[in-house]
């Protein structure tokens, strides 16, 4: 788990594709701080394994279908890349529960300055403007954002000048794509009410033709 609270920005180092997943090189230092073999780091939101490490750098494989559902795919020698380690218990929960699953992408439509921070405007893939809320919580590229406003189509984010300054948020250009997981709980209400739905369409009413043709009565 993490809180979208980005701890550092991270440059890729390497990138060796396999087919269509990758083993990835990723420059760090504040993150690599106690890493041990197997730990979690998050990569622009992307809940990745460490797999090696040295002083000023680690290496994580990317499957084909992290690849295909996040803009990973899209990273290049030199890319800028936001840095979380796992949460640890005990540790104040800064941003929200992330799961550093992600849900889909997102696309920059807009940048607008008001006073000292910066509106950002996002168009998701449509089938995830319904867990997105007015005053909820949404992680754009691992950063936790409280969304400002939404309507049918886009939801917009307002970033304050720390935020703008310690992630790559503002290093991103209209058109590019963002990694987007939203707020897990309306994920898990919407899937507790379809299986309540599922379960009471298959029930059957059982009745004396239905015990005597499988033979519970003659």
């Amino acid at each position: 788990m993490f809180t979208g609270i980005i701890e550092e920005i991270g440059r890729i180092r390497s990138i060796s594709k396999s087919g269509d997943g990758a083993s990835i090189t990723i420059e760090a230092r504040r993150v690599l701080v106690d890493v041990k073999l197997g730990d979690s780091i998050a990569t622009n939101g992307v809940c990745l394994t460490v797999n090696q490490f040295d002083r000023g750098s680690f290496r994580v494989d990317v499957m084909a279908e992290t690849m295909r559902r996040s803009n990973l795919r899209n990273l290049i020698i030199g890319s800028k890349v936001n840095l979380e380690r796992a949460v640890a218990v005990g540790d104040r929960l800064g941003g929200h529960i992330v799961s550093g699953h992600i849900d889909d992408v997102g696309i920059i439509r807009h940048y607008e300055k008001e006073d000292n921070a910066v509106w950002i405007t996002v168009e998701p893939e449509p089938e995830l403007m319904k867990y997105i809320i007015l005053k909820g919580s949404i992680t754009i590229d691992g950063v936790s954002l409280t969304v400002a406003h939404v309507d049918e189509r886009i939801f917009k984010v307002s970033v304050i000048p720390h935020t703008r300054d310690e992630t790559t948020l503002m290093d991103k250009s209209i058109g590019d794509i963002v990694n987007l997981e939203c707020d897990m709980v309306g994920k898990y209400i919407e899937k507790l009410l379809k299986f309540n739905n599922t379960a009471k369409a298959d029930k059957r009413d059982i009745s004396m033709d239905f015990l005597a043709k499988y033979g519970f009565t003659k």
